[in-house]
């Protein structure tokens, strides 16, 4: 049986990878089935035997930056398949894909005797990979790794294998591709390029090269660039050089961009402990590790909490139960803050204070908090540190109903952003910078800009609309240059593990402008600007809101805090939150008040497991983040494929892309589908990269909207009845006709295969009863799905604050704390149903609420206190499709003011 070799890659496999590391398994299981299919052939198959080929081709070329199988691996594959001996072949290459995909690729090369009746000795032995970047003779690497290997210990709990990579684009493919490094090492002499990767990443090479100008540059200054390219795409690896200076400067630009260098002549076992020492302090969880010892200890409990070390349970003879579902752990870990032996969360002075500080760094803050009540108290607590009564506060009015109580509060003005309009799938986006832009204008003309404090956005939305904050808070500072930004990324936390999420994160996107305001760079770019703006019209608004604004890096402060639901995105108990700080002013203007609102609104006795989940939930993000974000974006990618290949399931769902939930005049990049992702076809990956880096929205793939018109269900219905009721599929926000599945990095590819399996069900069920009904009832299903995609309502803007509680004529903001407290008062309040509401604002009577009326989900106002009720909001409210609406009693009707309450200027 011939075996025919391929000349190169097999296009099949480099079509679909969008997450190389992923299709890397994929082909490995791939040649086992084709050699298994070859093995039981009774004559040649050349189809067969070519797929083969192709796909060791792939591996051939991608292999080389994993430690096992390896590229000797392969070797041995094509000598079995030029052999013809393909069952030999598909019984090895089973064996090896088992393991590597049991035990990763060092666990495997360091333990070699795993095999696939055996575990690891110890479930606290960890394995990773170090990456090597140096144009080294094999011989010399050879007795390299065997001189590190020397240096294990068979108590090691940390154990790592070498991969060894011998150029620029190669080594920043490398940490691309291979989500086990967690350390490089390299040389400052490497090549630029090499013929690696198939050109997947020459993009991102060509942008260093035309930034940098590597091409040429020294060897330093090549090594600078390259721990600033792999910091960029994944800031929680450790970076080290080997050098052939024995003292070098320390100062020097290219040390400086490393944790540290070594000489390249010295023993290398200092850089083995040091390579075990950076792991292990990311690996290191304080205050969890402070937990875990404390329910160790033998302590005898006379303070509160009879459950605490579980002595009202253990001994009970009713409550065994309760022991046997949570565990005891649980119970010996549980204590109360003000009984000592642990830190404390509202005076952290010890392992709670050093988690904190590690998460700081992990996001990219300069403080780091930790929350246990949810991120609607985070919310609370920022709003009330930073803003006083009378303060004006632009908020997006689609943002979290936390944020407008915490405005009730605080006693701050809201002014109203309103988000454009997706009115076919009922839904709101995002606010436009110019929108935001045009109210600072207006501001400035009632006279109010100076009592401007805060801006308020979502990033990202419920549906994964994606700010650039760091082009909003460029422009918003150069017309308001002492403006404090909160971004509710209560959906972003696992944002800054991803290579092109993070750049997107309010707490880079800060460090980032706080960075570039302070180089003599910017001060260059900001004189040319002056000079160029001097010819426009400084009263004319097109200055402002056609020209992209540049802040005066002299007057600009850059003063940004983000609150994340960390039990949202990343691995943490319920109510995980944490609040992230960026503000170059905190020390001087905001610690003392931030430190009051802290504790007004943390618990006196918070609950320590979710702590301890937020320190774990950190080191998650350091040490394998990337790569379950990696995964977490090609499983959505994947659904997004499956449902728009299917002619079954695309003749009634569809995914909804950027160019559904995006206007074309926000995505610059042309980006109309979502493609491409960490490692993909280069064509897919480029477009990505540029719509991340330029465009003013972007849609973060891991949301997904599914769009349901054709089925004749609301999403209500479609929520309940038929996914959790029939197939226990679990999703949070529903519009009149979409759904929206979150794939998290917990989600697995079994359960995208069973989602998939439930929409074909649902769809085959579809297709017979349209097959068996008959035209009456054909009828009845056009109607209903006219009445989902064609005759929706539309949706309304935020209307007005009445004049009662709009304390500046002329200026938009409202005082909704006066608003809400007078409708404590019975005397002051009416109900109205929504028919008498329509009437009586027919006849000209000024409804006004008195509450937030809130449909959940998603959770963001449809008014507010004070806002005047308007015709296009009680159409809404009549087809809205939640039967969970705060703030409304569907007997009673809508809370509004009476005529009295509002001619009383009080």
């Amino acid at each position: 049986m011939a075996y025919l070799p391929a000349s190169g890659p097999d296009p099949e496999f480099m079509r679909n990878a969008a997450n190389v590391g992923q299709s890397r398994r994929d082909a490995w299981n791939h040649v086992a089935e084709i050699a298994a299919r070859l093995a039981e052939q009774k004559s040649p198959d050349e189809s067969l035997e070519a797929k083969l080929a192709g796909a060791l081709a792939f591996l051939r070329g991608v292999e080389g930056f994993w430690i096992f199988p390896g590229l000797p691996a392969i070797d041995r594959m094509e000598e079995l398949a030029g052999m013809g001996r393909m069952e030999e072949l598909a019984k090895e290459v089973r064996s090896l894909a088992w393991l590597q995909g049991r035990y990763g690729d060092s666990a495997v090369l360091a333990d070699p005797d795993l095999d696939a009746r055996t575990d690891p000795a110890s479930p606290d032995r960890h394995y990773f990979t170090v990456l090597f970047v140096s144009d080294i003779d094999a011989s010399v690497w050879a007795r390299a790794v065997d001189e590190m290997h020397s240096f294990r210990r068979p108590d090691d709990t940390l154990v790592y294998e070498a991969v060894l990579v011998r150029s620029f684009d190669a080594a920043l493919a490398c940490v691309l591709l291979n989500n086990d490094v967690q350390a490089v090492v390299m040389r400052p002499d490497v090549p630029l390029r090499s013929e690696a990767a198939f050109g997947l990443f020459d993009g991102l090479i060509d942008e260093f090269d035309a930034e940098y100008g590597l091409t040429g540059a020294t060897e330093d200054r090549r090594a600078r660039v390259l721990a600033t390219a792999i910091r960029r795409v994944r800031p929680h690896l450790d970076l080290y050089l080997t050098t052939d200076e024995a003292l070098p400067d320390s100062q020097d630009p290219t040390i400086l961009a490393f944790d540290r260098a070594f000489y390249r002549y010295e023993s290398r076992s200092e850089l083995h402990m040091t390579l075990l020492d950076g792991v292990r302090r990311r690996l290191s969880t304080p205050f969890f590790d402070a937990l875990k010892s404390y329910a160790d200890r033998p302590i005898g409990n006379f303070h509160a909490l009879p459950i605490a070390r579980g002595n009202s349970l253990f001994n009970s003879r009713w409550m065994g139960d309760m022991v046997t579902f949570y565990g005891r752990n649980i119970f010996l870990a549980e204590t109360s803050t003000t009984s000592g032996g642990l830190d404390s969360l509202l005076a952290p002075t010890g392992s709670l204070m050093q988690a904190q500080d590690k998460a700081a760094r992990t996001f990219g803050s300069a403080h780091t908090y930790f929350v246990t009540n949810g991120t609607s108290t985070s919310n609370k607590i920022v709003m009330q540190a930073l803003t006083k009564p009378g303060d004006v506060v632009l908020i997006d009015r689609n943002c979290h109903k936390s944020h407008h109580y915490g405005l009730v509060l605080g006693g701050a003005h809201p002014v109203y952003l309103d988000a454009y309009k997706l009115p076919e799938f009922a839904m709101y986006g995002a606010v436009p910078l110019r929108t935001i832009k045009k109210t600072l204008l207006d501001l400035k003309a009632a006279g109010r800009l100076d009592s401007v404090r805060m801006l308020l956005l979502t990033n990202c939305t419920f549906d994964g609309i994606t700010y650039d904050p760091y082009q909003v808070m460029s422009e918003v500072l150069a017309i308001k240059p002492d403006m404090v930004f909160l971004w509710d990324e209560a959906w972003f936390a696992f944002a800054v593990a991803g290579i092109f999420t993070r750049q997107r994160t309010a707490m880079v996107a800060a460090q980032d402008l706080q960075s570039d305001l302070a180089s003599d760079e910017y001060q260059e770019k900001y004189a040319e600007y002056v000079a160029d703006r001097a010819a426009l019209d400084p009263e004319d608004e097109a200055t402002w809101l056609d020209h992209r604004l540049m802040p005066d890096p002299s007057a600009a402060r850059v003063r940004v805090y983000a609150t994340q639901s960390t039990h949202k995105s990343l691995s943490a108990l319920r109510q995980a939150s944490m609040i992230h700080v960026r503000d170059q002013d905190f020390a001087r203007d905001a610690v003392a008040e931030f430190h009051e609102a802290f504790l007004t609104h943390t618990s006196t006795s918070p609950n320590y497991q979710i702590l301890a989940s937020l320190d774990l939930a950190r080191r998650q993000v350091d040490l394998e983040g990337y790569g379950l974000v990696e995964r977490a974006w090609e499983i959505a990618l994947e659904f997004r494929r499956k449902v728009a290949a299917d002619p079954l399931l695309s003749k009634y769902f569809f995914v909804l892309d950027p160019a559904d939930l995006i206007p074309d005049e926000y995505r610059s990049s042309g980006m109309h589908r979502v493609s491409g992702s960490t490692a993909g076809d280069v064509q897919g990956l480029a477009l990505t990269r540029a719509a991340w880096s330029g465009d003013e929205f972007v849609l973060e793939p891991t949301r997904a909207t599914l769009y349901i018109a054709a089925t004749g269900m609301n999403g209500d219905t479609f929520k309940n009845t038929v996914l959790m009721d029939r197939f226990g599929l679990q999703v949070n926000k529903t519009s009149i006709n979409s759904v929206l599945f979150i794939v998290t990095i917990g989600a697995s590819w079994g359960a995208l295969t069973y989602l998939l399996e439930a929409l074909t069900d649902i769809a085959t069920e579809l297709d017979q009863a349209q097959e068996e009904s008959s035209p009456a009832h054909a009828r009845v299903l056009e109607r209903r799905v006219s009445a989902l995609s064609t005759n929706l309502p539309p949706l309304p803007d935020f209307s007005r604050f009445h004049d009662r509680f709009s304390p500046f004529p002329g200026s938009p903001e409202g005082d909704m704390r006066s608003a809400y407290f007078l409708a404590y008062d019975p005397e002051s309040v009416d109900y109205v149903t929504l028919d008498e509401a329509r009437e009586q604002v027919a006849g000209g009577r000024e409804l006004v609420s008195t509450t937030l009326v809130v449909p959940y989900p998603p959770g963001f106002p449809v008014l507010v206190p004070g806002q005047v009720v308007s015709d296009e909001i009680l159409d809404f409210m009549a087809h809205l499709d939640v039967s969970e609406i705060h703030g409304y009693d569907p007997d009673l009707g809508l809370s509004v003011f009476t005529e009295a309450a509002l001619a009383d200027k009080g």
